[in-house]
């Protein structure tokens, strides 16, 4: 049995909302994945509008069960189609629910092209709610202000990636309006602790989600699985097993019997990130693609970047590795921050050992983002490799 594969456009937006006035685009894709939960035809959501199956080389149909096709963002490689039922959709869906307390109405603040938003969708169609779309085609603290008012649920909920939420907390009547909320869930890449601390401070109940496409989004709580999702380490990579991991990558068999696995009875998705269980948390601690040799040393960029973001003014730090002629490869720092940056490098010297200083570290006016508001990190990269220069050192 199959069932039609169909290709939605989301716009060219933030949320798929090209402008102030164009909520359509929104509501189209929300509607869309309502049909393709019920059985109806199966959707791949896409940025932009000249698109069909043909020009992006989709199959007509898909087996019977799946609902869902999602297109991860490649910020850490190659982009992948990632196949999702509409069985595992729904209980990601419904074990937030519970873990959240409740259903209520979200304000959509991310691409509905990426799992992140259509978590947002899926989450509204199981609380029989409709979300409200933050306009423009960027993120601003005034287009969310707007959003938040026009909900009518007294159960408020949003979904944002950190750059969003420091945004939200820099201005006084966004972070008011954000005190109002229920919960905030935080994900798609590492969420500093001061970022955390700040909202704590300001009245905002935020938790950190961690997932990804292939568990049908955020499956991971504050460390905690949600649900009936399982987890373990095995050799440092974290493994996510439940009723929401992905049938696999469309059109990618050798991938797929990589990366998903049966053992135990269970399903398993190999996430390629590396971590461990800390007084009964999961604690995600980077890519186990990230570690470079510096020197003969290994260097963990997730772990880098870890520590220089808990230093004072450096919550933004974002690390990558750049050739080097002398070491063969060294961590690079990217920054907004205008503070000093001695200190920061030194104590990620005193923590992890002078191998995994940062060699540099540069400053930007903006860090840049993918459209999932994630920072591109493949651009960071070749901005390190375009900018070599003397090393900036720190005792």
């Amino acid at each position: 049995m199959t069932r039609q594969l169909r290709v939605v456009s989301a716009g060219v937006g933030l949320a798929g909302v090209g402008s102030p006035g164009d909520g359509e685009r929104a509501a189209d894709v929300f509607d869309a994945l309502r049909t393709a939960l019920a059985g109806g035809p199966a959707i791949l959501v896409i940025p932009g509008t000249a698109y069909d199956n043909q020009t992006l080389d989709l199959p007509d149909t898909v087996a019977a069960p799946v609902a869902l096709i999602v297109e991860t963002s490649g910020s850490t490689g190659t982009p992948k189609r990632v196949v999702l039922t509409a069985d595992a959709v729904l209980a990601n869906a419904a074990a937030s629910e519970s873990a959240l307390g409740g259903p209520g109405q979200w304000v959509l603040a991310l691409p509905t092209h990426y799992i992140a938003g259509l978590n947002v969708l899926a989450r509204s169609l199981a609380a029989d709610t409709v979300p409200v779309a933050v306009s423009g085609s960027h993120f601003t603290a005034a287009a969310f202000v707007a959003a938040a008012r026009e909900l009518t649920h007294p159960d408020r909920f949003t979904s944002l990636v950190p750059a969003q939420l420091a945004t939200l907390l820099a201005d006084n009547t966004a972070r008011r309006v954000l005190a109002g909320f229920r919960r905030v869930l935080v994900g798609g890449q590492a969420t500093p602790q001061a970022l955390v601390d700040a909202a704590t401070a300001a009245g905002v109940t935020v938790t950190r989600s961690y997932g990804s496409s292939e568990t049908s989004g955020g499956c991971v709580y504050d460390g905690q699985p949600i649900g009936t999702t399982v987890v373990k380490v095995v050799d440092d990579e974290i493994w996510l097993g439940g009723p929401s991991i992905a049938e696999g990558y469309l059109g990618d068999p050798a991938l797929t019997a990589e990366r998903f696995v049966e053992e135990d009875g269970v399903r398993w998705f190999r996430t390629a990130d590396s971590g461990s269980w800390r007084d009964g948390m999961l604690t995600v601690t980077g890519r186990r693609d990230d570690v470079l040799i510096s020197g003969g040393v290994k260097v963990a960029l997730g772990a880098v970047e870890r520590v220089l973001r808990e230093q004072p003014e450096f919550a933004d730090a974002v690390v990558v590795a750049a050739p080097d002629e002398r070491w063969g490869e060294v961590p690079v720092a990217f920054t907004v921050s205008g503070a000093d940056t001695n200190a920061a490098i030194a104590a990620v010297g005193r923590e992890l050992g002078a191998a995994s200083r940062p060699a540099r570290v540069i400053r930007v006016p903006d860090l840049p983002l993918l459209a999932s508001g994630k920072v591109d990190r493949r651009a960071l990269a070749e901005r390190a490799r375009e900018q070599a220069g003397p090393p900036r050192l720190a005792d």
